[in-house]
């Protein structure tokens, strides 16, 4: 073989061993942010299934078209597919009624706002103001509402006869098939909501997006709803300066120690009539909260639940309708607190009993209760948690939830009999599972994910077997690129709470070389940020740290955990001292290794994230730089609800309050800082970023900050966004300087 001849083999046996890694590529700013060239990392995994019945389920497929959505029948078991209607018979009868116009035609067969009856024969849709609805079987599309106003928050009846809305902050109902309208409610005004949720009852008690404060009985004859009387609560502005004209928003949000709305419960008869006005005049004159509202199955009582204030107790009350006079159950009591995230109204069984979800133990699990309020059975127990209970099959005893009996980081779904024996997993797959049961409880979709795989969708059989897959969700683009596998380690405070922790570090990492440290944090009570489960764009500009010679850093305290209530108790009065000890620990663990260069380690978070990276700086010098965006930066200016639920009310706590507060230790900001706010938040008032700027200025302190016009408390507008992260990853490496790697001190 002549030496030419080996150098060509040497060469072709080279290229051959070279890993697949160094065919891919890194990432940039624009593979995860840019609005046009953005790589699609997690995929388009079927998702909002819904069960129809015991048999189906609907899935709104994005169209062919690029457009909206196509609305599909699916048989579950088969996957066989149909159209739930008929989208062009739609489109023709929408094109019969008066002054419709032909580009709405077309595209309302196709919305996502469609909202349907319970068993999938028509649809209820808002065009110019008004309510429509389409009927599958008779091909017809009618009118319902001419009033003037905008028709908000509409719903059938539960027989599908009636369809209630808001206009106003008015309640209304109006006939289907009459087309009469009845306003159930009269004196609405701008600071009084009948059937409508405020600010703060949307945002801290009855979930975000969840607008609707109003509740159909079964048997569709009448309608609870609560009357928020918002007058005696503070008034907020924020102004959107981008128009010539300014565009000014008045918002009504309580803050901490402001007075409340006031809640009312109200009973009232479908086709109108006489409003009975649910008795809670024993509760604080007032000054409570309606945290829950439902109805017995039989639809004779209406069943809601109330806490104090401060969130210190709950009662679980039933009222007959008619009369209005309610009756406590059960009550619950507690030395902190009991979060509206950790109430949901009773699960009523077939013979008058309930299930009941409490936090008492320290850990969310379920109890059996008869009807009367007296305790059967503790179901559940552990140092785990149940974190939704899906419901019982009454045919064969079982109840179904979702848990993290197996671990905190990921969620599983179980069942156990009723009287707490038999706990099976269901779930066989490690990472994140979440389960939408079909209503005999035979079968249920599972939509799961892990770190390093976006959500995979599959169907099971109720004891855990996988029927088929119905989206495996393979996403190419992500073999494309060069990431690295996430680590989870586990990291003991001073005091042995075990911490849950994740590391990404670079690609090509080296033992043997000192590496910089990003941390990402929230911190808040039970809201932690170590998954087993796809983070998303998130995720990868994790990965595109660590490509850039960073380590990327999650580690959970204890308060955030998610590892029960109890390990959130610790913090009552007091945030930010013990969250960021436990976020030092973690600091401590990484300085021990020697791949870490203890010098350069920045902390990045928003909301409580932001909160906790300004607290850092201003109360530690074990950081190199901080980034925080829509931060609180007093807790006076935050809502009542959330805060006095941790903080108690600030005339009864206020050097817990000052302390908490990095605006009052601006003198001691110690490493750079960038601020970053929403300039239209309506959640995390932009007024926290202003008075922490004028405490640091008058302290002379440099700092940098960024505002977003037009943005809320989450910067969403995609040319914003890609800003942001440019911004954000530009701050990062001028302060963590990754390109400095040293050696490796030796131990």
């Amino acid at each position: 073989m002549t030496s030419r001849s080996r150098l060509v083999l040497a060469v072709a046996v080279i290229l051959l061993s070279t890993p697949a890694a160094a065919q891919q590529k890194l990432l940039t700013i624009d593979d995860i942010y840019d609005p046009v060239k953005r790589v699609n990392f997690s995929g388009t995994p079927s998702s909002n299934l819904t069960w129809i019945d015991a048999a189906h389920y609907v899935w709104a497929r994005r169209a062919a078209s690029g457009g909206g959505v196509d609305w599909i029948k699916v048989d579950a078991v088969s996957g066989t597919a149909q159209p739930l209607f008929d989208a062009a018979k739609m489109e023709a009868a929408l094109a019969k009624l008066p002054g419709m116009a032909a580009a709405e035609t077309r595209r309302l067969p196709h919305s996502r706002d469609l909202s349907f009856n319970d068993t999938y024969s028509a649809a209820l849709m808002t065009i110019a103001s008004d309510l429509y609805v389409y009927t599958f079987e008779n091909d017809r599309a009618v009118r319902l509402t001419y009033g003037a106003g905008e028709e908000e928050l509409p719903s059938f009846s539960p027989d599908g006869h009636l369809v209630a809305f808001v206009r106003d902050n008015n309640l209304f109902v109006v006939d289907v098939a009459m087309r009469r309208e009845a306003s159930l409610t009269t004196d609405g005004t701008s600071k009084i909501l009948n059937g409508k949720l405020d600010w703060v009852y949307e945002e801290e008690i009855y979930g975000r997006g969840q607008k609707q404060a109003y509740w159909w009985s079964p048997d569709s004859s009448r309608i609870a709803f609560l009357q928020l009387d918002d007058r005696p609560v503070h008034t907020y502005v924020t102004v959107d300066d981008i128009p010539y004209e300014p565009t000014v928003e008045r918002w009504d949000y309580p803050r901490a120690g402001d007075p409340n709305p006031i809640a009312k419960l109200a009973v009232v008869r479908a086709t109108g009539g006489e409003i009975q006005w649910v008795d809670t005049t024993r509760y604080s004159a007032g000054d409570h909260l309606i945290v829950s509202v439902g109805w017995t199955p039989d639809s004779n009582q209406v069943v809601y639940e109330v806490q104090n204030r401060t969130q210190t107790w709950l009662d679980l009350d039933v009222a007959a309708p008619e009369s209005g006079a309610p009756r406590t159950i059960l009550r619950e009591t507690a030395t902190y607190w009991i979060s509206s995230d950790e109430t949901s109204q009773p699960a009523w069984l077939k013979d008058g009993s309930f299930l009941w979800l409490s936090t008492r133990s320290g850990w969310a699990h379920l109890y059996h209760y008869k009807a009367d309020g007296t305790l059967i059975k503790q179901v559940t127990d552990g140092t785990w948690e149940l974190r939704k209970l899906h419901g019982m099959d009454g045919a064969n005893g079982w109840i179904y939830f979702s848990g993290t009996e197996r671990s905190h980081i990921g969620g599983d779904v179980y069942r156990i009999k009723v009287d707490g024996g038999g706990l099976q997993r269901l779930s066989k797959t490690e990472g994140t599972h979440t389960a939408r049961f079909n209503p005999g409880f035979t079968l249920y979709i599972d939509s799961w994910s892990d770190a390093t795989t976006p959500t995979q969708v599959r169907l099971h059989k109720n004891d855990g077997s996988e029927v088929r897959v119905i989206d495996e969700n393979q996403v190419a683009a992500l073999a494309q690129y060069r990431v690295s596998k996430p680590e989870f380690v586990q990291v003991k405070t001073r005091d042995g709470f075990v911490m849950d922790a994740q590391m990404i570090k670079p690609p090509d990492f080296n033992p043997s070389r000192r590496y910089p440290v990003y941390q990402f944090t929230y911190g808040g009570p039970h809201a932690p940020m170590v998954h087993d489960a796809w983070g998303g764009s998130q995720y990868m500009y994790h990965q595109l740290l660590a490509q850039k010679g960073i380590i990327v850093w999650i580690c959970d305290n204890r308060t955030a955990s998610g590892k029960g209530a109890e390990s959130t108790w610790p913090i009552y009065k007091n945030f930010g001292e013990l969250e960021l000890r436990d976020i030092e620990d973690g600091v401590s663990w990484l300085k021990q290794q020697p791949y870490v260069d203890g010098s350069r380690i920045g902390i990045h978070g928003w909301s409580y994230g932001g909160f906790m990276t300004s607290y850092a700086l201003t109360h530690s010098t074990s950081f190199a730089m901080g980034i925080a965006g829509g931060t609180v930066s007093d807790w006076r200016d935050y809502d009542s609800v959330y805060t006095e639920r941790y903080m108690g009310l600030p005339q009864d706590n206020p050097d817990g309050y000052r302390n908490s507060s990095p605006r009052w230790a601006a003198n001691d900001l110690r490493s750079p800082l960038l601020l970053i706010h929403g300039a239209i938040d309506d959640n995390v008032h932009p007024q926290n970023t202003m008075q922490f700027v004028y405490e640091l200025q008058k302290a002379q302190k440099p700092f940098r900050l960024m505002l977003y016009p037009k943005s809320r408390h989450g910067v969403t507008d995609p040319a914003q966004v890609k800003h942001l992260r440019t911004m954000m990853l530009d701050f990062t490496l001028e302060y963590l300087k990754p390109g400095d790697i040293g050696t490796a001190s030796r131990h």
